[in-house]
């Protein structure tokens, strides 16, 4: 577990015009893939104005597709059926190592602090009398999902660190489903602590700038008022935009600058895009995801 940390905190330091819509019609369609995390509709309705705008870009049809957990797009960028997707770190690394000329990288998000990383953050109900990971030993603890970093490959790995064998720590260790259901279900009572992601900028109270706790926060789904922060992992690789690496060249050059102009054209899409307030989406290669493709093969290697 020591060498799997060492991986990830290594990650932590490394820090055109338009073709003309004639080529683009190369492509009949455009499939956009978007992760769990918050329920299907939401999802949509977060992405509408990133889908219409790519569709007048390429002038093809764009669709969305919400798959129910993060290896749905991870297996539809694989197979082809998808063409781009906004990917966490731990699901590209899985993506890279089943094949790696599967993707295209193409951008990831920085924070309005110019940072581009994000936080595991650990949190209880305010009212439960658990102020700290170890009032929570014995008790129920949720991650999100297998293919999720800050959900779960980066938590797991610092908190065995820390506590031992989790399953033995906690009185029952399971998978919500993604981290709306872990930060829902915290707040409900059905587990008594879990993780979920932030940029950790900005106040607690409004989710932080960006991230999942936000997006609660901003749908009505929970007050941060009700919840306590317990932990925060070490800071993670902002996760990567990456395109299908077969399509055509003009189709990716069309889609990354569209985003990567996005916060400068379109703020409010921008917002939905991003999980939050962020200054901008920026070029990233695989340097910046070495260390958890590396943690994610020795977790795979273990099981």
């Amino acid at each position: 577990m020591k060498t799997l940390l060492s991986l990830l905190a290594a990650t932590t330091m490394l820090a055109p015009a338009l073709i003309g819509a004639a080529q683009a019609q190369e492509i009949k369609e455009f499939n956009i893939g978007i992760l769990g995390g918050e329920n299907a509709q939401d999802r949509m309705t977060s992405n509408e104005c990133y889908r219409a705008a790519i569709e007048a870009s390429l002038g093809v049809p764009v669709k969305v597709f919400t798959p129910a957990d993060y290896d749905g797009v991870i297996q539809g960028l694989l197979g082809g059926t998808l063409d781009m997707a906004w990917l966490g770190a731990s699901a590209f690394a899985k993506i890279y190592l089943t094949d790696a000329s599967a993707v295209d990288l193409a951008l990831t998000k920085q924070n309005m602090d110019g940072s581009t990383g994000y936080y595991s953050i650990a949190f209880a109900r305010k009212d439960s009398g658990i102020t700290k990971l170890e009032d929570a030993k014995g008790k129920v603890f949720a991650f999100a999902e297998p293919n999720s970093t800050s959900g779960y490959l980066v938590p797991a790995a610092e908190l065995t660190e820390t506590y031992g064998d989790l399953k033995q720590y906690f009185s029952d260790v399971k998978f919500s489903g993604g981290h709306e259901q872990t930060i829902v279900g915290v707040a409900n009572g059905d587990f008594a602590a879990g993780v979920s992601w932030a940029d950790g900028l900005g106040n607690w109270e409004d989710g932080y700038n960006s991230g999942a706790f936000r997006k609660a926060a901003d749908a009505g789904l929970v007050d941060m008022n009700d919840l306590v922060e317990l932990w925060k992992s070490k800071i993670i690789p902002e996760g990567p935009m990456v395109v299908r690496a077969a399509l055509p060249q003009d189709v990716k050059d069309k889609v990354t600058q569209l985003t990567a102009d996005l916060h400068e054209t379109d703020k409010d899409c921008a917002y939905g895009v991003a999980a939050g307030e962020a200054k901008d989406f920026i070029p990233v290669t695989l340097d910046a995801y070495q260390g958890v493709i590396a943690a994610r093969k020795l977790q795979e290697a273990s099981q």
